[in-house]
């Protein structure tokens, strides 16, 4: 598998992986009418950033930022791009000729650090959201949200392989 086809693949599969998780939150939302996260409060804190502000008292009262719906559902997808990397740097380019559920769910799961460690505690959330009014739902929900994502990796993956073999995986 050349460069250029790997690094296709990689983007491929974090894109449908990250969409796997979204379609699969939509439909939670739907089913529990529970909310879902606004990306566009991770393109406020984004925002905040460029102008040197990295943490909040709560993101929700921060000033807005011009095109930050759409700039934090780019970073969305970027990010599960960058844990597709992460993914593929673990186990190596034969993953994506025979991927695997447990690794994919692994690296899932180990995504949920991110919003416990960084995001939460930047928004004024607290560590693993310790400053919300129900914690343990906020918490089960990014597990829940990041496993799902792994499961999409998987799916992605597979998927992929299924419609478009790489042609160095049929050897």
């Amino acid at each position: 598998m050349g460069t250029s086809e790997a690094v296709l693949r990689i983007l491929l599969v974090g894109m449908g992986a990250t969409l796997f998780m979204d379609v699969s939150a939509f439909i939670r939302t739907r089913l529990s009418a529970q909310v879902s996260l606004d990306y566009g409060l991770v393109g406020r804190w984004l925002g905040h950033m460029l102008q040197g502000r990295f943490r909040h008292a709560s993101i929700m009262t921060a000033a807005r930022i011009r095109n930050e719906r759409l700039a934090g559902w780019i970073f969305h997808y970027i990010t599960g791009v960058v844990f597709a990397m992460v993914l593929i740097a673990t186990q190596g380019l034969a993953w994506l000729c025979n991927p695997s559920l447990i690794p994919a769910l692994a690296i899932g799961l180990i995504s949920v650090i991110a919003p416990f460690f960084i995001m939460h505690p930047a928004f004024g959330l607290g560590i693993a959201a310790s400053k919300t009014a129900a914690p343990n739902v906020a918490r089960r929900r990014s597990v829940i949200a990041h496993g799902t994502f792994g499961v999409g990796l998987f799916a992605a993956g597979w998927l992929l392989m299924l419609l478009f073999p790489a042609p160095l995986c049929l050897r």
